[in-house]
C-alpha cells in the first residue's frame, strides 16, 4: 500500500517573516511560505509537505473541507 499526501486548505492567522500560523478545524500549525509572495492573514491557502502553495478563496476552501470532512467520514480511520 502506499501512502497519500493531501494538500489541505487552511486559514493564515499569524505570519513571521516566511513563516505562517494556520488554522485547520482549531488545529494551529506552523507552515513556510516560502512559496508564497503575496500571503496575508485571513488568507486561506493550500498546504502540502509544510508548505503553503496556493491562495484560494474562502468559498473554495470551505467546499473542499466539506469534501474531506464527508471523505472522512466514510472511513473507518480513528
Amino acid at each position: 500500500m502506499t501512502d497519500m499526501c493531501l494538500a489541505i486548505p487552511a486559514k493564515i492567522i499569524q505570519i513571521h517573516d516566511r513563516t505562517a500560523v494556520i488554522d485547520l478545524d482549531g488545529t494551529q500549525r506552523q507552515t513556510s511560505l516560502l512559496l508564497l509572495d503575496d500571503a496575508q492573514v485571513g488568507d486561506y491557502v493550500i498546504v502540502h509537505a509544510g508548505f503553503a502553495i496556493h491562495r484560494i478563496d474562502e468559498k473554495e476552501a470551505m467546499a473542499a473541507l466539506t469534501l474531506l470532512r464527508e471523505m472522512a467520514d466514510l472511513t473507518d480511520l480513528p
